[in-house]
């Protein structure tokens, strides 16, 4: 209610200040708690968006005033175009994923999970723990706390296959995200100018950190269990690369998993190529069925280098990953990250190191992952049912999204347009390749908020996929 009677206050006095002349006085604090029956408080509440805003200043001892308004003139910004040249990389758009929706509308385009599937209790007394704490309030070091530092690396440790030495503590780096982590990585182990090498399609996030760095990005085929081996060594020989880009559990946009001879075979064809194998493990927490075993638990000689995120799992406030890498990679990528952001939060590494330790962590994802196959059972079944012509090449055991083959000759950009105009909003699947795209697809989250209306918001998303095929 004092959110609302604020608001009331704030429009009404806005539109009294848009026709009063500047130097106006405005009434008194005392008469606008009179006028509008609400407290001091909610008027100096008001007073602040105005202040805030431009639109009054406040002279001690004298009241309040419309203040004049500024001459407002064309900005020039043409002595940029000369400065700045052409770009290197193509300015990016916000991605489909990141965009904020309509608060009416259906949203099934987002790559975070619904907030009733996020750990809130959990968060809330972490926050209050810290809050009252001096761990928090410190300068972190550049490689992170040491606590959080030693559970990223135990939680590795403890699938780590046997006759593989784990990795430690000092082999962790925090990041603020791993979307930053990536973006280290390939500026201190591949350098601008040279390749990298990507599945095909991947994660959008890699696709602009690469572009940004000034990575060359060489496709590779995936596929519902990874790429072919034969193809990965080919690409390896042709380019040169030294490096190559994977999402092994349940990938971004596709939901494929790879499996554990997979793994091996992936490995046994960087080390043959002195590579690395840069593993973004960003589904970790999300398996639906079965267990998760990174890559990295299967290696110890220094050719993969794991990224691991909290991000989504513990919520989007909480921007906190890790990178695990040995050896010389671990010192160069450390040596970026000192350039780039120096420290991480103590604050927020002090706040996830509570959530993941805390004794409610492990019920709570056993929960959500139970919540997550219900949805991703009723979305799968919704799309069969709504859009019978879409084709899903996998069923994912984890993740977040579905990844749908449209018919071909579908026209995405505009079917994502007219969905949007009936208050559905979807991912056109374009932007996830590093080159052109193999077909038309589109990416739905199943992990969003209300899951009820995912049958209507795939009705929507039918008839207009019906409208063009008609």
């Amino acid at each position: 209610m004092v959110d609302d009677s604020t608001v009331t206050v704030a429009d009404s006095l806005r539109a009294w200040v848009a026709t009063a002349s500047p130097g106006s006085r405005l009434p008194s604090n005392r008469e606008l708690v009179a006028r509008f029956g609400v407290s001091p408080v909610t008027v100096q509440k008001a007073f602040r968006q105005l202040t805030t805003a431009g639109l009054i200043e406040t002279r001690p001892g004298v009241g309040t005033f419309v203040r004049a308004r500024p001459a407002v003139r064309p900005a020039d910004y043409g002595w940029q175009t000369a400065a700045l040249r052409a770009p290197h990389t193509r300015p990016p758009t916000v991605s489909a994923p990141m965009r904020s929706a309509d608060p009416d509308a259906i949203a099934l385009h987002s790559g975070y999970p619904a907030r009733d599937l996020l750990p809130e209790r959990l968060l809330r007394n972490a926050f209050a723990r810290v809050g009252r704490s001096e761990s928090g309030w410190t300068r972190s070091s550049v490689a992170g706390d040491p606590d959080l530092r030693s559970w990223f690396a135990g939680e590795l440790a403890a699938v780590t296959a046997a006759g593989t030495t784990p990795p430690a503590a000092r082999d962790v780096v925090v990041l603020p995200g791993t979307q930053s982590g990536l973006s280290s990585v390939f500026r201190a182990l591949v350098g601008s100018g040279h390749p990298v090498l990507v599945e095909s399609p991947t994660y959008w996030g890699a696709l602009l950190a690469a572009a940004q760095a000034g990575v060359d990005v060489v496709p590779v085929r995936g596929g519902p269990d990874g790429p072919d081996p034969a193809d990965l060594a080919r690409a390896f020989t042709e380019t040169g690369a030294r490096a190559f880009y994977a999402q092994p559990t349940f990938a971004n946009p596709t939901g494929a998993w790879w499996s554990a001879e997979r793994a091996d075979q992936v490995l046994d064809v960087v080390r043959a190529h002195d590579a690395f194998l840069v593993e973004d493990d960003w589904a970790h927490d999300f398996a639906v069925e079965g267990e998760v075993s990174p890559v990295a638990a299967r290696d110890d000689a220094g050719h993969v280098v794991y990224l691991r995120s909290l991000t989504k799992s513990v919520s989007p406030a909480v921007r906190v990953g890790a990178l695990v890498a040995r050896g010389p990679a671990r010192e160069r990528i450390l040596t970026d990250r000192l350039a780039e952001s120096v420290y991480v939060s103590a604050f927020l590494q002090a706040v996830a190191l509570e959530v993941v330790t805390a004794p409610g962590w492990r019920t709570h994802l056993r929960t959500m992952r139970g919540n997550l196959r219900a949805r991703r059972d009723l979305m799968v079944e919704e799309l069969q049912r709504r859009v019978p012509s879409a084709h899903l090449a996998l069923v994912p055991a984890g993740g977040l999204n579905l990844w749908a083959r449209l018919p071909e000759g579908t026209d995405v950009q505009r079917l994502v347009r007219e969905c949007e105009a009936e208050g559905v909003v979807v991912a056109a699947g374009d932007e996830w390749f590093p080159a052109e795209p193999s077909g038309p697809f589109v990416r739905v989250n199943y992990s969003g908020p209300e899951p009820e209306r995912f049958g209507e918001g795939l009705a929507i998303l039918g008839r207009v996929l019906a409208r063009q095929e008609g």
